[in-house]
């Protein structure tokens, strides 16, 4: 059976999702229904926006469903009155229950970025950088009830280099992802495709982002803020505190030099070198409360007086 032939409803709503259904659709594959969770407050303003994943579904004049759960039976006919042949579920965000994992008459697969079974779990590219793995990738697997847990059916493989950042990785994996799931679809409408059982015991569970989660201890070694930094920015971003107020670190780099956690060792256009529980960060752009991300250059010129040598920075709260 040809790809183009199947006809498959996707489920997701960030822009990493959008990546996935532009590439469905510029395959020419059949899209019958798109879901995405609902409108929500965003902005300064907190009025209602759409998903990426709808406001492109909507450019392409598809049929968009976005229910607060699927657990209800009217959820679950709506669904099912699509007639779909795959479900296709890229960061959608909700539960799918066992009842409409089973309408689908090829069943339900999902893009996940890790190279499963290693991040199960809501922010698999974040702690990825976090923990200093040494590669990424994404999974294209079967789904079933439990959290990522399905069979695998193809992969992608792609380094770390030590510079990637949380956004650089989304990016990347995005287009990567989008490219494979494209042949999974394939596959799955060929009957090709042989699942690989996932071994538990190497799973890990990729916990959800939140502020907290980024906030700098100086405690701490230099090598792990470095890979804490990188991997929450742009979100949630890691923050200390400068004369008290919140101080958002955008970018740093480990340097050779030892002082008491949390003391400037040095400051200049190069940067502000700042002492660690192990050597030291020197950060590069920074962000001061009611202000723009600049590069510390920039903050050095205007505020030399109040990032001298010795001042003492806190922790993030």
């Amino acid at each position: 059976m040809d790809s183009r032939d199947l006809r498959i409803i996707f489920a997701g709503t960030p822009e990493f999702a959008a990546v996935h259904l532009r590439a469905l659709l510029d395959a020419q594959l059949q899209i019958v229904g798109v879901y995405s969770q609902p409108d929500r407050p965003a902005g300064r303003g907190q009025k209602l926006a759409m998903s990426a994943v709808k406001q492109l579904a909507l450019q392409h004049q598809l049929p968009v469903f976005q229910p607060e759960r699927l657990r209800s039976p009217e959820a679950q006919a709506e669904l099912a009155a699509l007639r779909p042949d795959l479900l296709v579920v890229v960061a959608y965000g909700l539960i799918l229950p066992q009842a409409v994992l089973d309408i689908p008459r090829l069943g339900c697969i999902n893009s996940h970025a890790s190279l499963l079974p290693r991040w199960r779990g809501a922010a698999p590219i974040q702690r990825a950088i976090e923990a200093g793995d040494p590669e990424s990738g994404v999974t294209v697997m079967r789904m079933e009830a439990g959290l990522d847990t399905g069979p695998m059916l193809l992969k992608v493989h792609t380094e770390l280099s030590p510079a990637e950042t949380g956004g650089s990785l989304h990016d990347r994996l995005a287009l990567l992802g989008s490219r494979v799931l494209v042949e999974a679809i394939s596959g799955m409408a060929a009957g090709t495709l042989q699942g690989e059982v996932q071994n538990d015991s190497l799973a890990t569970y990729a916990h959800k982002l939140d502020k907290r989660a980024a906030t700098i201890d100086w405690q701490r070694p230099a090598s792990e803020l470095d890979r804490l930094i990188r991997a929450f920015n742009p979100w949630p971003l890691a923050h200390a505190r400068w004369q008290n107020q919140p101080l958002k670190i955008w970018a740093a780099e480990p340097v050779s030099a030892e002082g008491n956690p949390g003391q400037v060792l040095e400051c200049s256009k190069n940067g502000l070198v700042v002492a660690c529980g192990q050597k030291a960060l020197r950060l590069t752009r920074l962000q001061l409360p009611g202000g723009k991300p600049l590069a510390f250059s920039d903050l050095y010129n205007a505020r030399r007086d109040q990032f001298a040598v010795g001042l003492m920075l806190g922790n993030g709260q």
